[in-house]
């Protein structure tokens, strides 16, 4: 290819002239004989520097060149060494930005590297793997609750073999950075001048005086083209799917939530749930063939995201999700064809926006490990839903007859409610979301971890772990493990653990409660409706850089379509009354042997979620007799229908008859009037019997009985004492027995 006339835009405009040896199209670049930068064309065709030779003195834009992966663990251990360690759990290793180190100090999870001597020859090395043109260091003191160590200052080597090392430089003067002052607050320090190599250094000069060399560190470089294949270095794939990867802030995400919408019309609605404490709305996406409607006998799922603001994967993932169930559904797919026809889908993507703008205004490598998690009030939103789980089990200790325990629904506080309690804007408004929607299943996802928990999140009696299972333990189970082994990282035996915890050997699924004990949205919504939940911790870095996001859409996009099948698994049916066939609601749902119970929705439909096997079950409703029937649960992917027809209790039907003024049937009557003579010649039977064993009967109340047929019916005084007495001519007569008064109702 002949030569190509180059403008570079420096401090004076100035051409030059480079034969391009061979188009990279996926980059947009172009490689240059005889350089090591690279280069793009314009509209106008005409070829500009990306990369800048450190020779030209140009300006370079932190942002063009990616994080290398310490964070997000795409660096592996292996590519970190250092010049020495105190000991293993303060190697090398854990030398990267925002990793956490465990409750105590001295294990193999600390929270940084940290040198063995206090000298300025002390360094931590990264092998990028192949040439990469550095531009910046991010840098971060040590984590840890016990001890404060930090690097104040620090200089930058590169080498390509390791042997022979060039220091950045400062003009004429070898660089010093400025770095940490504090552990936590993550410092970028930009190179004067972008540096190729293979290996860098970071040099520790000075470290906070009470402390020792402790680092925690990011850095930032483009991969330069290798068409020689010389740096044998297999990139990840990424994914073919054509969709928006890039972070969203408020208005974007409003923006692109739209164009769905415009794209398809006729299976998605966006509507708001409310508003966060700055006035953001909770926009909500919904996708189904009938939007806006609740469909009798189709389930209604749920995907929440960013409920800690700068967890911000899962709300570009349900980005990402709406757009690709809108194409795929244009494009005849019959998985995503059939998922939109049978359920009702809810994506949240973004639960506390304010949080979110703060963390998305410092960028991803900037916003450190807690920036934007809380409300703008200061709420961590997953430890403010009403706590269920304490009046569960104070009820279970003081109740002596289990009989009368309720397993579900459990009210919420008074105090929670009140305008005076702390509870955010935007977690009341997701409660009252769930108290509106008969959701069936339901995933909050977060960031930070690679795992998925399961309920119950809280220990019974505030220990700080233990395994505290939910009477549905093996159908929770069940959801954990079909998220995470199907996820693409943390299915993979080889990844190394993110933080301090190995949740590899749990199959990356654990008991919340047995991790860390929180009330959480898990348990509420399992506590105080129909709806199971679990989290799901989807990164080990909390707020991943645009580019690793194609990367992470490909390793969850099967995960979240698998998650959301799961909502036809069990029983589903409706419970209707026999003689109108309507249908009946809030009907309680009962699975012999398990102690959870669910409500049928208002037009009388449920479901109930459960693994393979056979139930017996058993359906209630004021004012109907009880039915039971057996239901088989099978392997495939659709529910087994157990529908219920309730009978009416002559009480009910005697209600419902007066209610409408009407008059009672001859048969209910004469039914009415044989059980009360039966339960009278009962009573009279006890009473005689307690009359001769001198043991007067108390009674403490009398039930108020109409009757249309004559003087069946009868009143009493609280607490009064009576004689029910049977006459000679078999009548049957009520007398108080403080009194001579007679008679007073027979």
């Amino acid at each position: 290819m002949s030569d190509i006339l180059v403008v570079i835009l420096n401090s004076q405009l100035q051409r030059t002239s480079f034969p391009v040896v061979q188009p990279l199209p996926n980059w947009g670049l172009w490689l240059c004989e005889g350089t090591t930068i690279g280069c793009y064309a314009d509209e106008k065709l005409i070829i500009k520097f990306l990369f800048p030779s450190s020779t030209l003195n140009h300006p370079f834009a932190f942002s063009e060149c990616p994080p290398l992966g310490l964070e997000s663990l795409k660096v592996k251990d292996s590519q970190i060494q250092a010049s020495s360690y105190k000991r293993m759990g303060l190697g090398p290793h854990r030398g990267r930005l925002n990793i956490q180190s465990g409750v105590e100090d001295g294990d193999i999870y600390d929270g940084a590297w940290c040198a063995e001597y206090k000298d300025q020859n002390q360094w931590l090395q990264i092998d990028a793997k192949k040439l990469t043109r550095f531009t910046a260091v991010i840098l971060q003191g040590r984590g840890s609750i016990w001890s404060l160590d930090y690097v104040e200052t620090f200089k930058v080597q590169v080498s390509n073999d390791t042997i022979k090392w060039k220091p950045c430089m400062n003009a004429t003067e070898e660089a010093v950075f400025e770095g940490n002052k504090d552990s936590e607050t993550p410092v970028l320090a930009i190179l004067p001048e972008p540096a190729v190599a293979q290996y860098i250094r970071i040099n520790p000069q000075t470290w906070f005086k009470n402390g020792t060399i402790c680092l925690r560190a990011e850095i930032m470089g483009c991969e330069l083209p290798d068409p020689k294949n010389i740096y044998p270095w297999q990139a990840e794939e990424g994914t073919k799917d054509k969709l928006d990867f890039r972070h969203h802030n408020y208005k974007e995400m409003r923006k692109l939530m739209k164009s769905v919408n415009e794209m398809c019309p006729d299976i998605t609605r966006i509507y708001s749930i409310g508003k966060s404490y700055m006035g953001l709305k909770l926009y909500v996406m919904e996708i189904s063939d009938n939007p806006g409607k609740h469909e009798l006998g189709e389930p209604e799922f749920r995907y929440v995201a960013g409920m800690h603001g700068n967890e911000v994967l899962g709300r570009e993932l349900l980005l990402n999700l709406m757009e690709y169930i809108c194409q795929e559904y244009k494009r005849g797919n019959q998985r995503i064809v059939h998922l939109v026809e049978e359920t009702r889908i809810h994506l949240l993507p973004s639960m506390n926006p304010d949080g979110y703008e703060m963390a998305y205004k410092k960028g991803s490598e900037l916003a450190g490990w807690s920036l934007g998690r809380f409300s703008y009030e200061g709420i961590d939103m997953n430890h403010n839903f009403a706590d269920l789980n304490t009046i569960m089990w104070d009820a279970i200790e003081l109740e002596t007859d289990k009989s009368k325990l309720i397993n579900h629904y459990f009210p919420i506080p008074e105090h929670y409610t009140s305008e005076e309690a702390m509870v955010a804007s935007e977690t009341r408004a997701v409660i009252s979301w769930m108290q509106t929607i008969p959701f069936v299943l339901s995933a909050n996802l977060h960031g930070g971890e690679l795992v998925v928990t399961y309920p119950f999140d809280m220990t019974k009696d505030w220990a700080p772990k233990e395994h505290t299972p939910t009477p549905d333990e093996s159908f929770f189970r069940w959801l954990a493990t079909v998220y995470a082994s199907t996820n693409h990282v943390m299915s993979d035996p080889d990844r190394r653990p993110c933080h301090n915890e190995d949740f590899l050997r749990y199959n990356n699924i654990i008991n919340g409660a047995n991790w860390h004990t929180v009330p959480g949205m898990n348990d509420f919504s399992y506590l105080h409706t129909n709806c199971f939940e679990v989290t799901v911790e989807l990164s080990c870095d909390k707020f991943p850089h645009a580019s690793e996001l194609p990367i992470e859409w490909e390793s969850n996009k099967e995960s979240l379509l698998v998650y959301m099948e799961q909502v036809h698994r069990g029983i589903k049916g409706v419970v209707k009354d026999r003689d109108t066939e309507a249908g009946i609601a809030d009907a309680i749902i009962k699975v012999d042997d398990i102690d959870h119970h669910i409500r049928s929705a208002f037009d009388g439909d449920f479901w109930r979620l459960l693994n393979p096997g056979d139930y017996d079950v058993t359906v209630t409703a004021e004012g109907y007799f009880p039915a039971t029937q057996s239901c088989r649960v099978d392997y495939e992917h659709y529910p087994t229908i157990c529908d219920f027809h309730l009978t009416k209790t002559p009480k009910q039907r005697l209600r419902e008859i007066l209610a409408k003024g009407g008059k009672i049937p001859k048969d209910l009557q004469l039914r009415l009037r044989q059980l009360r003579i039966r339960k009278l010649r009962a009573s009279t039977k006890l009473i005689n019997q307690r009359r001769a064993s001198q043991q007067p009967l108390v009674l403490s109340k009398c039930e108020y009985m109409m009757n249309e047929l004559g003087p069946v019916l009868f009143l009493c005084t609280p607490l009064s004492l009576f004689d029910l007495r049977l006459s000679t001519d078999g009548a049957l007569e009520l007398w108080e027995t403080s009194t001579t008064n007679g008679i007073i109702s027979i």
